[in-house]
């Protein structure tokens, strides 16, 4: 184990923080872990909407930012599949698939 790891993780910026906050900081950034702390700056105007929002919807501020970028990165996948969609729209075999109520009939239906 190097200088710049502590408990076999390497450190952030090289150095290896030591003591109580060594231990916490690189636990709270191990990659494996199933949850990644993030710093993000936002307007103040954005956060006081947040506050509002939080006590009726969610159960933290944390759940309601997750919530929030779960949201955004499905709209992006949806915007995603639009567009190869659009590159490659569906054949007119495809299409009358859709037309046909019995057409579907031999399909599993899991």
């Amino acid at each position: 184990m190097g200088n710049d790891e502590v408990d076999g993780q390497r450190a952030v910026c090289g150095r290896a923080p030591s003591g109580q906050a060594g231990w916490y900081a690189l636990r709270m950034t191990r990659r494996r872990e199933l949850n990644v702390q993030l710093a993000v700056r936002v307007p103040n105007e954005l956060v006081e909407a947040l506050d509002r929002l939080v006590p009726e919807r969610h159960a933290t501020r944390a759940e309601a930012v997750r919530a929030a970028v779960e949201d955004y990165l499905y709209r992006v996948a949806c915007e995603r599949d639009a567009q190869r969609y659009a590159e490659q729209p569906l054949t007119d075999n495809e299409l009358a698939l859709t037309d046909d109520p019995d057409a579907w009939s031999a399909t599993p239906s899991w």
